[in-house]
């Protein structure tokens, strides 16, 4: 609950709504009726926990006392990957193949 910023109200209900929102996506993939529902709603999940993730590493790089930068930098770099796998890997987004002309 540290992590999560200020400005969200009742931090400690959000962490448990969120935790739950994950274990419902992660059932939901598992079944063809909601696994692309489940890759959209995991996206947006990960986009959302995105300020949760900036204000961790603030939290701890501004203070010396957490996590290095070596955590911190691949997590949030990485972030928009996990955005898109989860979008991929549920088929809710395709890449097009155009053949050659």
């Amino acid at each position: 609950m540290r992590i999560v910023p200020a400005w969200v109200p009742m931090p400690r209900a959000v962490v448990i709504a969120t935790g739950l929102c994950e274990l419902a996506g992660a059932a939901a993939l598992v079944t063809r009726r909601w696994r692309r529902a489940a890759g959209w709603a995991l996206a947006a999940y990960a986009l959302c926990v995105w300020p949760a993730n900036v204000h961790h590493a603030i939290i701890d790089l501004s203070r010396g006392t957490g996590l290095p930068i070596w955590y911190h930098a691949p997590r949030l770099a990485l972030q928009p990957a996990i955005i898109w796998w989860a979008l991929w890997a549920s088929g809710a987004v395709r890449l097009s193949r155009r053949a050659p002309r």
